[in-house]
């Protein structure tokens, strides 16, 4: 079980300070999507750089274009790119084997997908790394929580791993881990911590208890 640090509300010389902090305890380093569009995958580049050490994911959100997308993250030091679960096949599949010819991974994001249970099968049928169950930022604020659609994911998905993101803090981590993702994505429950490196910590040490 690995445990992925999603940057969000950063700029890239933030975003080395915060991964400086925590690099021991995390082994992906994500580049959220407001700081791709704000900074472009030159964040993506500079990280990697910085710390060759850990994988590095562009949270793209990739709904069209998936080869070309997937080829200009992968030039920039991407080890993981994100793919829409809403995506057409077509797209996913580009995504997919652009991504094998460079030795990337790819995770499919099912968020606001409607039928989570029919398109987890159809998209673990595509080859892709990784089906990640992600309540956004806007439903997390009207109390929704990501545990029931990754029970639901676990149920039917055979070949790719798992991923849970979305308002994860320390309280919610348990039951996270009891539902037994392959990765688990956390943002705000370390970065709006003020002692980032000890919270990461704690994680870490749930986590592997747990694994």
């Amino acid at each position: 079980m690995k445990l992925q640090l999603a940057l969000d509300l950063v700029d890239i010389p933030e975003a080395k300070e915060v991964v400086k902090q925590v690099q021991d305890y995390i082994d992906i380093v994500e580049i959220g999507t407001p700081v791709v569009i704000n900074e472009g995958l030159r964040a993506v580049k500079e990280i990697k750089e910085a710390f060759p050490s850990l994988q590095v994911l562009a949270d793209l959100k990739i709904m069209d274009a998936g080869a070309y997308e997937v080829m200009k993250a992968s030039e920039a030091g991407a080890d993981i790119i994100t793919v829409l679960g809403a995506a057409d096949d077509s797209t996913i599949k580009g995504a997919v084997e652009e991504a094998k010819k460079h030795g990337k991974q790819i995770l499919v994001d099912m968020i606001n997908v409607k039928d989570l249970e029919q398109r987890a099968r159809e998209v673990d049928a595509l080859g892709v790394d990784y089906i990640c169950v992600h309540t956004g930022y806007d439903l997390q604020a009207a109390g929704e929580s990501p545990f029931g659609q990754l029970n639901t994911i676990k149920r039917v998905v055979k070949n790719a791993k798992t991923a849970v993101a979305g308002g994860i803090k320390l309280a919610t981590l348990p039951q996270v881990i009891e539902a037994n993702p392959d990765l688990i994505i956390v943002g705000g429950g370390i970065t709006g911590q003020d002692d980032k490196r000890a919270m990461a910590a704690e994680m870490k040490q749930l986590i592997g208890a747990g694994a």
